[in-house]
């Protein structure tokens, strides 16, 4: 293959949850423009429309097909409907999550618990359980799942919520493992803190933003665009003996040994 084809997605199709704004968006206008015919999918169709329209206007090919992640019947809709429509999909990306509990473990309700886990974990399973078998019958395939450093570090206000990150690494181990015969590749994104809507109460407060960046090697928390390299590498020709892998994009802040000034 010649290596500038390594990074183009020509006649595949990639579904992407959670991809109405921030780094769902990003992903699937990465995707669009690498030559993929894109499923926009989040839990509104009206909130997904205006992305795939940006895209098609762009010279992209997408199409908005509304999800709610926490519905197992929707999640067996947005797989029917993409298949009907395209009849196959190549990259399966699980983006959508939730964190209804900003807090610590021990002030958790059991029906945010089971939220959280449920959709972050559950039904991304879910999904990938009715994805991959015609992903197999073709030998070929990836999932990516957006998972955080959350599942990495130890947190006192998001510590479900990073149980729940850590589950996905384990699911995309397990994923890699038992579909690898079928060459199909499962992997991790783990974002660091990025400027979305989802981590705004974590950057939002300009205290609460000097003191991440101040803790950052490169000096700033994260943009969407900063993931659509790594989307892109594990979905396309360039990433195809990665697998079972956790790829940590975050400015340095899980290796940085403090504050910096």
């Amino acid at each position: 293959m010649p290596y500038q084809e390594l990074f183009k997605l020509h006649g595949q199709v990639a579904v992407v949850t959670g991809s109405s704004k921030g780094i769902g968006r990003v992903i699937a206008e990465a995707f669009a423009e690498a030559g993929a015919q894109v499923v926009v999918s989040s839990r509104r169709l009206e909130s997904c429309l205006p992305v795939a329209d940006s895209i098609n206007a762009a010279g992209g090919e997408a199409v908005a097909i509304p999800c709610h992640m926490s519905h197992l019947d929707q999640i067996e809709g947005l797989v029917d409907e993409t298949l009907e429509r395209w009849g196959k999909i190549d990259v399966l990306v699980c983006n959508a999550a939730v964190n209804p509990h900003f807090g610590p473990m021990a002030t958790v309700t059991e029906a945010a618990y089971d939220k959280i886990m449920a959709t972050n974990v559950k039904h991304n399973l879910w999904l990938c359980n009715r994805v991959l078998p015609q992903m197999a019958g073709r030998k070929d395939g990836s999932i990516i799942i957006v998972s955080s450093i959350g599942g990495l570090k130890g947190h006192d206000t998001l510590g479900i919520y990073a149980m729940s990150k850590a589950a996905d690494f384990q699911l995309a181990r397990n994923l890699a493992v038992e579909w690898g015969r079928s060459n199909i590749r499962a992997n991790c994104i783990a974002p660091g803190l990025v400027r979305t809507d989802f981590a705004r109460a974590l950057w939002d407060d300009p205290d609460r933003l000097k003191e991440a960046t101040a803790t950052y090697p490169l000096g700033r928390i994260g943009e969407p665009e900063d993931l659509a390299g790594a989307a892109l590498l594990l979905a396309s020709p360039a990433g195809r003996f990665i697998t079972g892998q956790v790829l940590v994009v975050d400015g340095g802040a899980t290796i940085s040994s403090g504050r910096y000034t």
